[in-house]
């Protein structure tokens, strides 16, 4: 009697979880994934530039990505973009990003390098929503404030939904997306403000001019104007926005 061991039928889940896992097994295919974490379209030309490979190089992993579901494409004219295909792809990747840190920092290469690691860890934009030093800043001052609830996962409070309509920031509960979500932050390793009110709050700072963009990426800075409003906002110390220590 055969006693051997039978081959198991293939279970579709870990099919495509090893699928998806091959995707960004790929510096080149990570690399631009990582650059669209900045929530805009790019060209094909534009990250295979970025990623310093030529284009049909770029194309081909740019299809993959594409038919992976992690990226989706749009025309105009002749033009081709690649945007991620959604916040639960921009999650995966921050939260991938993240399990990649290990406890000491590698040292930057560059004096440039280390420029926008400091920009990026100051203040930056993950996919559509606050990040960095100042993303966990407001989200403490946000719980500290009542505003924000972290004890059983993040919820808005009653006084937390008032203030952003205070502020006249209108909250889309319509669809399937979360209205408030923790994104892990891969620099400080804390949770920041994600979901519809953490895009909301995000796009509303860069509307007014609390916040700018530095450059082209995805860092961001608090204006002067931006200063003085989330210190009368949300208590912040004036001080803390500016600067480029850990937050508290």
């Amino acid at each position: 009697m055969d006693r051997s061991p039978r081959p198991r039928p293939h279970d579709s889940t870990a099919v495509r979880l090893a699928a998806l896992a091959a995707l960004l097994a790929d510096e080149t295919r990570a690399t631009f994934c990582l650059a669209l974490l900045d929530g805009r379209a790019w060209t094909a030309g534009e990250l295979a530039r970025y990623a310093g490979v030529a284009p049909s190089t770029a194309s081909e992993h740019l299809g993959r990505l594409v038919a992976g579901g992690l990226l989706a494409e749009e025309r105009q004219g002749r033009h081709r973009y690649v945007r991620l295909a959604g916040e639960q792809a921009a999650h995966l990747v921050e939260e991938l990003a993240s399990r990649t840190m290990s406890g000491e920092a590698e040292p930057p290469r560059s004096l440039r390098a280390a420029s926008v690691s400091s920009a990026l860890a100051r203040g930056r934009t993950c996919y559509d929503h606050l990040a960095g030093r100042l993303g966990i800043r407001i989200t403490e001052a946000m719980t500290v404030r009542g505003l924000l609830r972290q004890d059983t996962g993040f919820a808005l409070t009653e006084a937390g939904l008032g203030w952003f309509g205070a502020l006249g920031i209108s909250l889309d509960r319509s669809g399937r997306r979360p209205l408030v979500r923790s994104c892990l932050d891969w620099t400080e390793r804390r949770p920041h403000l994600a979901g519809a009110a953490g895009a909301a709050l995000c796009a509303y700072v860069l509307g007014v001019g609390w916040c700018e963009r530095v450059g082209s990426g995805r860092a961001v800075r608090v204006t002067s104007a931006g200063v003085r409003a989330l210190s009368d906002e949300l208590g912040l110390d004036p001080a803390s926005l500016t600067a480029d220590g850990p937050a508290a």
